[in-house]
């Protein structure tokens, strides 16, 4: 704590909480500019945050995924639990993959690291990565149990006194198909942890504390009482929603209940789906990560995303549903349905707030695992991610290709093709693929892949929204759906697993988001520039939107417009 005559003022509330974020961001920097794959240097599939002794989460940085960000504000309590602070020591570091505790999945490993200062434990910094692989059957939709996925790392230590633990890395060695990534990024994500620490020292010795207590506690509460004064603002009551998505065989229901009362919100998923037999099952920490996301962004963006902003929030949900699934389901592509919690959220909230929510999109992201050997013989495993359309918003239209609620950024084919034996022959804008609307939504894109081997590749696909459109809003009209084609016509199960024969191509067409508001009331200037830059066609900006356009297409007939939408209102 700051000397006992001295207690924080405003200003310097103001001067630390801006130097937490500056080291936060160089944590993640750090990590980034240190790991050995793509999936975390280019597409951003992690998180980085500080907590104090506790455990409790005091900020995050601005990179990372809310299935990573906001899982990881309760995961390190499990850390805190089992090591408590002061039976570290310096030099000591702990991980975990446990889907339970962690983010979800075997594929994400949680680096924990205590810091000490005058001899005494004060916090935490802690990541969570995205690892290349884990071993087990490869990372898909189609396990029956989590035993098939790979390598389960129970909470222990990394690093003792800042000696590796060589035992687990022979272990972790030895289970993985790509050793040098996996083990790379290990030491990537304490490097990490360490460009963390060390800064927040030179924090607490040039402002002479002793402890974060204090910081934190203010922190928290502030966030916490401006996360209450903005649920303050919606009216109370109960607004409910039911989502329904594609599933891996047959259709699953996602059913929110949201409850505002005074100052807090009670979420509720009773009448979910139960859980599957397949790897698409949800934990609850990942539920509570998607739930409380789009919450934040509906209702309080402008509010700190720590401990403090979760407390008035309380999710549910049932226990052995499709969003609380228990040990020892398969839960490997757990994203393909948690993340469409942020379509109910929203869904729910319309009726409260329509002004403030997104139509939906495309919502799970679409992960292309790859696994075989290139032209020299090795082996390789590779994973990217790609997105379709966001759901228009009431003011503006949605955004193409874009991932939300993950917020993982695409790679660009260059880095792909350096890295891995697969070639983008394809990537381009879905014409006419986003919903119609006011706003339009975004589009979805085509891909299309063919691999640089002669032996065949292991496709594993991890797809959603290939049979239920995204939704439009308040008049929108639908996006449209996905599909998984090859070059001979064959339609491979969205969610399943396939080899890739040398010279086949294969063609991924990424759906659609909704649009929001009628296409009627769409401005005729913007259809006409959508159909310039191919976004929208022709037949499309007649059919949907009521839009006629000159013979040349240069300009829209005002005329023929008017008269066509009065027929199609």
């Amino acid at each position: 704590m700051i000397k006992e005559a001295k207690l924080i003022n405003a200003v310097e509330l103001e001067v630390f909480w801006n130097r937490l974020l500056s080291i936060v961001n160089e944590q993640a920097a750090a990590l980034m500019h240190a790991s050995f794959t793509t999936v975390v240097r280019e597409a951003g599939d992690l998180s980085a945050g500080i907590f104090d002794a506790a455990g409790n989460m005091i900020a995050q940085a601005v990179t990372g995924t809310p299935g990573h960000i906001n899982t990881m504000a309760t995961c390190v309590r499990h850390f805190v639990k089992a090591h408590p602070i002061d039976s570290l020591n310096p030099g000591d570091s702990l991980l975990t993959n446990d889907p339970w505790l962690g983010s979800g999945h075997l594929h994400d490993i949680t680096v924990v690291t205590p810091v000490f200062h005058r001899e005494r434990g004060v916090g935490w910094f802690a990541n969570t990565c995205h690892a290349m692989d884990i071993g087990g059957r490869t990372l898909g939709a189609d396990a029956r149990e989590v035993f098939e996925e790979g390598l389960h790392i129970p909470i222990m230590k990394l690093f003792r006194e800042g000696q590796i633990n060589q035992d687990l890395m022979e272990i972790v060695r030895s289970n993985v198909r790509v050793p040098d990534s996996v083990v790379g990024d290990l030491y990537a994500q304490q490097a990490g942890n360490d460009v963390g620490g060390n800064k927040l020292v030179e924090m607490m010795e040039e402002y002479d504390l002793d402890s974060l207590e204090e910081l934190s506690g203010m922190i928290l509460d502030r966030s916490e009482e401006a996360t209450r004064d903005a649920i303050a603002e919606i009216p109370n009551g109960i607004y409910c929603d039911e989502v329904v998505i594609d599933g891996f065989d047959d259709p699953l229901k996602i059913q929110i209940e949201i409850k505002v009362e005074d100052r807090g919100l009670l979420v509720d998923y009773a009448g979910s789906s139960g859980q599957v037999d397949r790897g698409i099952n949800v934990v609850y920490n990942y539920t509570h990560a998607y739930t409380t996301y789009p919450l934040t962004c509906a209702i309080s963006p402008a509010v700190p995303n720590n401990e403090g902003s979760f407390r008035p929030v309380t999710v549910n949900a049932p226990e052995r549903s499709i969003l609380n699934a228990q040990f020892p389901c398969a839960v490997g592509a757990r994203h393909l349905i948690g993340h469409f919690l942020s379509q109910a959220v929203f869904g729910a909230l319309a009726k409260a707030i329509p002004d403030r929510v997104l139509a939906d999109g495309s919502a799970g992201l679409w992960n292309t695992q790859l696994e075989g050997h290139d032209l020299d013989g090795r082996m390789f495993a590779y994973i990217f991610f790609s997105a379709g359309g966001m759901g228009a918003r009431p003011t503006v239209d949605g955004l193409s290709a874009t991932a939300f609620p993950s917020g993982i950024k695409g790679v660009p084919a260059e880095a792909i093709e350096a890295v891995s034996p697969v070639l983008l022959l394809k990537r381009e804008l879905l014409q006419d693929s986003g919903g119609g609307g006011k706003h339009r939504g975004g589009l979805g894109q085509e891909m299309m892949l063919k691999m640089d081997t002669d032996t065949p590749v292991l496709h594993s696909c991890m797809y959603d929204r290939t049979r239920s459109p995204a939704r439009g809003f308040l008049g929108g009209k639908d996006g449209s759906v996905g599909e998984l084609i090859l070059s001979d016509g064959t339609r491979p199960h969205p969610k399943g697993k396939y080899d890739i024969k040398p010279g086949q191509t294969v063609t991924l067409r990424l759906p659609g988001g909704g649009g929001f508001y009628s296409p009627l009331e769409r401005e005729p200037r913007l259809v006409l520039e959508d159909v310039l830059q191919g976004r929208v066609s022709i037949r499309a900006a007649e059919e949907v939107y009521g839009v006629v356009l000159n013979e040349d297409s240069s300009g829209v007939d005002d005329e023929a417009t008017r008269t066509l939408r009065a027929e199609m209102t």
